[in-house]
């Protein structure tokens, strides 16, 4: 396995981490899984030996039981692990039970921990941007939580580029622990990421942890031009990622990922995956697996590297025009690099 450091810190971490989504019915509806305890401990397992020690969890994933399943597969390892749940989300029915103030996220922590059976959570993101709560409350609160030792480094989820800059200033102004991680959803089949996000990241060395790397199923070779989708996708359910482009964009990726698996002999969900761990400030990506051969396959990712021409068939396959004013700034000859991704 192949590790790297989490943004601006000293922790390193695999390049996969293991998402527990589909821990005790999913983030939702059971839609996305339902592992047991049982078939949790013995897909850890698979992880640990294959050095997938980074999982990734949250409070509002089946209303806090993923975090107790996962409490209970990792009871006497875990100093073995590294651990990063979320909080911002509504966790109950209060007018408090919801957005990152001091009051909801000091309730928040020790629920997680609680439930996960330990004294301190290795990374804990805010999973979304709480306009409602001054900055200045929340970043405030997280230091806390560092300088107490609940927490060891901080990271947000699904900000964008203002918010996270903000962020950043404000806790360098007042000497506060940073965001070290910006969790994201990024793939093929989606890549405003790199519009601004991206470039912030590579300007303030933000690590990146990618979630959703294969929009849910769009990428792993399940939906196909002029075919319906397959009945046990995620997809049937509806979705909550949202690709770029058309129906037709999709399809043109998919058969560009076709041909890149035959040339490599791996399978469009590992050349997806590679194309991610090839792009600037990514530091992990998050995968969910409901079995063991879904675990397994995800391993195959690593170890390799698209060529250069692979890489770029797949870029002009995945290209899409970026909204105003990242399109203007990318006809600049001077635009930074980052920015020109």
């Amino acid at each position: 396995m192949e590790y790297r450091q989490l943004g601006n810190s000293g922790l390193k971490v695999p390049v996969l981490s293991f998402g527990t989504a589909t821990f005790a019915g999913g983030a939702h509806d059971g839609s996305w899984g339902n592992t047991d305890v049982d078939e949790a401990s013995r897909l850890v397992d698979i992880a640990l030996e294959a050095g997938v020690n980074f999982f990734d969890t949250a409070d509002i994933y089946s209303a806090g039981r993923a975090e107790e399943v996962l409490g209970k597969v990792i009871a006497k390892r875990r100093d073995d692990l590294i651990i990063g749940t979320k909080a911002t989300f509504r966790s109950g029915g209060g007018l408090n039970d919801v957005g990152s103030s001091r009051f909801h996220l000091v309730r928040a922590l020790e629920g997680s921990l609680k439930r996960l059976g330990t004294d301190h959570v290795d990374v804990y993101y805010l999973h979304g941007f709480d306009g409602a709560t001054p900055l200045e409350e929340t970043l405030s609160t997280l230091d806390e939580f560092v300088r107490s030792g609940k927490v060891r480094y901080i990271g947000c989820s699904n900000f964008s580029g203002w918010q996270l800059m903000k962020a950043l200033s404000i806790s360098e102004r007042y000497g506060w622990a940073k965001h070290v991680a910006h969790q994201a959803h990024y793939s093929l089949a989606a890549r405003e990421f790199e519009w601004e996000l991206m470039p912030l990241g590579v300007d303030q060395n933000v690590g990146t942890v990618v979630w959703s790397p294969l929009s849910q199923g769009r990428l792993t070779g399940k939906i196909r031009r002029g075919q319906p989708v397959p009945s046990d996708s995620r997809l049937t359910a509806g979705s909550e990622v949202q690709q770029s482009g058309s129906e037709e964009t999709l399809y043109t990726i998919v058969e560009a990922l076709d041909a890149v698996a035959e040339e490599t002999g791996k399978s469009l969900s590992q050349v997806s995956l590679n194309w991610l761990l090839q792009r600037p400030t990514v530091s992990s990506i998050i995968f969910g697996a409901r079995n063991e051969a879904q675990l397994r396959e995800n391993f195959g990712a690593v170890g390799w590297n698209l060529s250069a021409d692979q890489v770029a068939r797949l870029d002009a396959a995945s290209k899409t025009t970026p909204t105003y004013p990242y399109w203007h700034q990318r006809n600049f000859e001077r635009a930074a690099f980052a920015t020109q991704v």
